[in-house]
Formats: structure tokens, C-alpha cells, sequence
């Protein structure tokens, strides 16, 4: 099985090519050209009922669906109760089920969601690999997400993505999550807003490096920037250095152990020479006034990169970068900042899991809603963008245009299949942007390797625990310049306190035995 999945992760890319016909025709051509006008809706999956819907009966499978909002600060009750009721009118002569639609600001939304969970007020979650608290590697360990290897099998779910998706996703050989279709790579990039590329003539051919912003974070201080570099509070050794090591935990709060990719082999990262260079660099930015103190206080927001407070910030690379154009609601250009990497967490970067508080029927509900979602253009822009006429309008060239202002407000990459979902006109994509974009990618050589953390799960959490107090203050320019050594040898000395030598040794066995 080791061998097979290291297999997997390397044809990942390969994956797309069967993948991306899956929506059929339900799907409008985007394409960076523009087609014939037309002024009618891409046309709707019409279909009899799908046959993954649980047995019929008097009263509907009814699901509690719980996802983060990203691109408002918070939800608006009203617009999201109004697409919950346009969803179940749509659905309702095409599968057994009705959903309750539950959307929470992405800043309280671990929170929030931790606390439905506890109390099995969700059916259907939205996660990814990177989230804290709720994230895929941490729901698998707490028993929390259904195990649904067998109800997969011949369901329009199934079908809607290649083998290879399944696969990869899965831990100890069982499925607990739904990938959402979209880029299975990771890699990121520097995100220049244009408006001051323009201003003060910033040639951005010259940045290969962290250390290579330093004049043009200069420029935006003395231009009197909030925030020459804004970190959307996130600790970024975990992101900036993915070309050096393989942090196969998926997690920020765990970027203390990974693989080098020059050895293969599991190390503490905090002792290693690039991280010292990272934190007193970011110490150095801290210290210039080029990061705010409100980074490391978590004062930003997720909204942040939609004003003119900032100058640079990081965007995780896609297919058609443009996307963040609309998203932010200003010009914005992207250089890379590293390569693309397949591994193990990078098709889970955004997906779904049924929780384990579920019965059958309402995992069968779950399946046969996402069956529908992943493979229905209407159903799929509808859960994106919201009412149609309301949040958004089709333009002539049949792309989705939002609405300005509009408050239900989602993304692609958040919500369904990029071979289902009708690209936005600010940033259309076709089937050929992903093939390119996830052929493009390296593969990891830890790619399918999964660390089971039951054996050390306390002393695991312990030190996540101490990254909070240390790690996070550290990589957001927390200390001054000539304390970071210090700071490190302490930030070592605490992880080792709360057993991290245990941790370390967990996974160096662990991942012995998977090579």
C-alpha cells in the first residue's frame, strides 16, 4: 500500500485529465477568449433523481451544512436563509434530501465550528488540511468524521472525480473527506498590489526572495502603509519554505517537524538554519516598521487585503491568479514566491467530511447532496454565489458577474468542483489552466505518507501549545532582532519540555518505515 500510494501522489496531475470532464455539459466553456454573446444561463443538469439518494419516504433526509465565509466579514442570516430555501426548491425533485445552511465568518470560524461539532449540530462540514482546531488531521485522530469508504462506490460522488482524488485523500486506506476539485498542487507567491507597482515603478522581476521586498517595503513605509507587508495574520515559515521541506503534518501549528527535501529525512525544523534566517528576517521587517505588532496580535482580518492599507502580501498560487482580483476588489499582480508541490495534504486544501454524530441515512444524505453539487452547474453556482439576479448575474459570455455589494459571496475553491462551478468574468479558467497548473507540479518525496499521532497526541498538542506562545510570535516578528536567537533556544527548549524529543522520534520511525 506504501509503494501504491507514492504512486498516486506522483500521477496526480495525471488525475485532472479524466476528472475535468466529469460535469459534462452542465458546465459553460470559460476561456480567456471570448465566446459568442448569449444572454441565457448555462443550462441546468435536468436529469431524473440521482440514485444516490437514500429510499424514499414520507419526510426528507434533512443535513445540517456548516462552511466558513471568506470573502465577507460576516454573514448576512437573511440572504443565506434565502439561498438555503432556493437549494431545497432546486433539489427537491432530484434527491431525497433538505439542507440547513449554516455559514460562519472565517475568523470565528473554528470556533464556532468546534463548539457545533461537540454539540452534533453538523452533518456535512466544510475543513481543509491547514485549518486549526478542525482540520482534516485533526478530525481523523478525535474519531470525529464518518467513515464513508463504502458508501462511495457507485454514487454520482464517485464518479464526479478520477480514482486517483479518492486515493490520495484517504487515511489509513479509508475515506473521510471529499476533496473539493480544484488545484491538488501547493506552491505560493508574492502579491504586489498594482496600483503601487505603478506608483513607485517597482521592478518586480528582481524578487526571487523574502529578503528581496526589503526597498519596496521601504517605499510603502514612508508612503505611510498600516501594512507595508501583510502577514493576514499567519505564521509563513510554514508557506514560504515548502522548496526546503516537506511539512507533512499539514498543519501551521506543527511546522516544528518535517522532512528535508535535500535528505529525506524527518527534522526539527526549529533548529535548522533556515529558520533562523526566516525569524530574524521577519524580526528585522518588525523592527523597520514593515510589519505591523498587529500581526502578531491577530488584529488583522481576512478583509484586510481588500482595503489600501497594505503593500505586499501572499497568495496561494492557482491556476488563474486573477481570482484574486474580484476577491479583493482591487488590481493585484502575483510573483512566485515558490514551486508547486504535490503531497500528501494538497488535494485537501479545501474539502468536506461527513461527521461522525451522523446516522447512515444522513451520510447517504450527505453523499447524494455533494453527488449533486460536484456534478449540477445550477446547484453549484448556486451555492457559491448565492440568487441568481440578487448576488450575481450571467454575463454576455455566459461568466458569472457578482453583484457589488452583494452578501452572500463565496468562491470556487471553497464551495464546489472547478469542472462544475461557472468561473467568475474577473478571472475565468478553463480545464486546460488546471491540467497546466497541476502538471507543472514537484512531487514531494514524502507524498502519501500520513503520521498517525495517537502515540504521542498529548505531547503532540503540548507542543502546538508552545508554537502558540513561541513559534507563532517568532514568525511574525513578535521579538526584536537580537532576541531571536534567544528566543529560538528557548522556543527548543519549551517544545523539549512538553516532550517533543518523543514527537520527533515518533515521526522519524514512523516515516522509516513508510520509505
Amino acid at each position: 500500500m506504501k509503494k501504491f500510494n507514492k504512486i498516486v501522489a506522483l500521477g496526480l496531475a495525471a488525475a485532472m485529465t479524466l476528472g475535468l470532464a466529469a460535469c459534462g455539459e452542465t458546465t459553460p466553456a470559460a476561456s480567456t477568449e471570448a465566446p459568442a454573446a448569449s444572454t441565457e444561463a448555462p443550462a441546468a443538469n435536468t436529469d431524473a433523481p440521482s440514485t444516490d439518494a437514500p429510499a424514499a419516504s414520507a419526510d426528507k433526509t434533512h443535513i445540517n451544512v456548516y462552511r466558513a465565509l471568506f470573502n465577507c466579514a460576516s454573514p448576512d442570516e437573511a440572504e443565506v436563509k434565502a439561498v438555503e430555501d432556493a437549494i431545497n426548491a432546486y433539489i427537491g425533485d432530484k434527491i431525497n434530501v433538505e439542507i440547513s445552511l449554516t455559514e460562519v465568518g472565517s475568523g470565528e470560524y473554528t470556533e464556532k465550528a468546534n463548539l457545533a461539532l461537540n454539540n452534533k449540530e453538523i452533518n456535512l462540514l466544510w475543513t481543509a488540511s491547514w485549518e486549526s482546531t478542525i482540520g482534516t488531521n485533526d478530525l481523523v485522530p478525535l474519531n470525529a468524521v464518518y467513515d464513508i469508504t463504502n458508501l462511495l462506490p457507485g454514487t454520482d460522488l464517485y464518479a464526479s472525480m478520477d480514482a486517483g482524488q479518492w486515493e490520495a485523500s484517504k487515511y489509513d486506506g479509508k475515506n473521510f473527506f471529499v476533496p473539493v476539485y480544484k488545484d491538488n498542487v501547493e506552491g505560493y507567491d508574492f502579491m504586489f498590489r498594482q496600483d503601487l507597482v505603478d506608483k513607485f515603478g517597482w521592478d518586480l522581476s528582481s524578487v526571487k526572495s523574502l529578503a528581496d521586498l526589503a526597498p519596496m517595503l521601504e517605499d510603502a513605509k514612508n508612503d505611510g502603509l498600516k501594512y507595508p507587508l501583510l502577514l493576514q495574520k499567519t505564521a509563513m515559515f510554514y508557506r514560504w519554505y515548502i522548496n526546503d521541506f516537506d511539512f507533512f503534518t499539514g498543519d501551521v501549528k506543527g511546522n516544528f517537524v518535517s522532512v528535508d527535501r535535500a535528505t529525506n529525512e524527518v527534522v526539527d525544523t526549529i533548529l535548522t538554519p533556515q529558520y533562523a534566517e526566516f525569524c530574524k528576517l521577519m524580526a528585522e521587517y518588525a523592527d523597520k516598521g514593515y510589519i505591523s505588532e498587529d500581526e502578531v496580535n491577530k488584529v488583522t482580518t481576512d478583509t484586510t487585503t481588500q482595503t489600501q492599507d497594505w503593500a505586499i502580501s501572499w497568495w496561494t498560487d492557482l491556476p488563474n491568479n486573477d481570482e484574486a482580483d474580484g476577491r479583493y476588489g482591487q488590481d493585484v499582480t502575483m510573483v512566485p514566491a515558490t514551486d508547486r508541490w504535490a503531497h500528501s495534504t494538497s488535494n485537501l486544501g479545501s474539502c468536506y467530511c461527513v461527521t461522525a454524530n451522523s446516522t447512515e441515512e444522513e451520510a447517504k444524505a450527505c453523499i447524494a447532496f455533494l453527488g449533486l453539487l460536484f456534478t449540477d452547474t445550477k446547484l453549484a453556482d448556486m451555492y457559491t454565489y448565492g440568487i441568481e439576479g440578487t448576488d450575481w448575474n450571467y454575463d454576455a459570455n455566459g461568466l458569472v458577474a457578482k453583484v457589488e455589494g452583494a452578501t452572500y459571496n463565496h468562491s470556487m475553491w471553497e464551495s464546489a468542483s472547478a469542472t462544475c462551478v461557472t468561473a467568475e468574468s474577473t478571472s475565468p479558467y478553463t480545464s486546460d489552466m488546471y491540467l497546466a497548473f497541476n502538471g507543472g507540479a514537484k512531487a514531494s518525496c514524502a507524498a502519501g505518507f500520513r503520521f498517525n499521532r495517537e502515540p504521542v497526541a498529548d505531547k503532540f498538542a503540548a507542543c502546538q501549545t508552545v508554537f502558540d506562545e513561541f513559534g507563532f510570535v517568532l514568525e511574525t516578528g513578535g521579538f526584536s532582532a537580537d532576541q531571536v536567537e534567544a528566543k529560538i533556544a528557548e522556543y527548543q527548549a519549551a517544545l523539549d519540555a512538553a516532550g517533543y524529543q518523543d514527537v520527533l522520534a515518533e515521526f522519524q520511525s514512523q516515516y522509516n518505515a513508510w520509505k
